[in-house]
């Protein structure tokens, strides 16, 4: 089995779900006693978020770059950054390591065309929405991407960095969620981009009929795979 290095903090609730699904993920190959053999590296989100909203990608980019290359030396075999937002980073921290980085957007995108969907909705934080790094990815593998309306994306990001990073939970949230997933579907979308590694903390399959991505689930199966030469 190779070791899975992970990114992590950014935020350590989200964080949680990868170890923890990538652990269901290897004990569900290999049964027994087996779980994941995981190199991590835990970040201060507080900086990270700060560097976010100030523009400063760079200085964001070099403190993961330092981080990516300790979970190198720990022994990892592979690399995930355990949020979306920051694979606008993605290539200046792949370029700072010998391991391959196993990309969130490819990942999803791998699933969304296993499924044959070509239209889907994309939530995210305000980044991951508004800007091309993602949608990009996205549609260089011939997907069509729907964000909500400026409005909806503020609320959208404003819920993920005032409630659910902290790991609150609010029904009212939800709820607002819900009504911009359903605008989405009215303007096309096939499925849902749960495209901030918190979302699935507050939107499932079981408040929805429409199909969800769930980017953390996602993103820890391909790790698997990796771990398990199974990709």
């Amino acid at each position: 089995m190779k070791t899975i290095g992970l990114l992590g903090g950014m935020s350590w609730e989200s964080t949680t779900n990868y170890y923890k699904a990538i652990n269901e993920g290897v004990k569900a190959e290999l049964g027994g006693f087996h779980s994941a053999k995981i190199a991590m590296f835990s970040v201060d989100f507080a900086e990270i978020a700060a560097l976010q909203h100030s523009g400063d990608w760079q200085q964001a980019a070099t403190i993961l770059s330092q981080a990516a290359n300790a979970v190198e030396s720990a022994g990892a075999d592979c690399l995930l950054i355990c949020t979306n937002t920051m694979h606008k980073v993605a290539d200046d921290v792949a370029s700072s390591v010998s391991i391959p980085l196993i990309h969130i957007a490819d990942a999803t995108a791998a699933e969304l065309n296993k499924d044959d969907r070509r239209v889907v909705g994309l939530l995210g934080t305000a980044f991951t929405m508004e800007q091309s790094f993602y949608k990009e990815r996205l549609e260089a593998n011939g997907i069509k991407v729907i964000v909500p309306n400026g409005v909806q994306r503020k609320l959208v990001h404003d819920i993920i960095y005032r409630e659910l990073v902290q790991g609150d939970i609010q029904v009212s949230s939800r709820q607002d969620y819900l009504e911009v997933i359903a605008d989405l579907r009215e303007m096309g979308a096939e499925a849902i981009i749960l495209g901030c590694t918190e979302i699935a903390m507050l939107i499932n399959e079981n408040v929805t009929t429409i199909p969800l991505y769930d980017t953390t689930k996602i993103h820890s199966q391909a790790a698997v795979r990796f771990a398990l030469n199974k990709s």
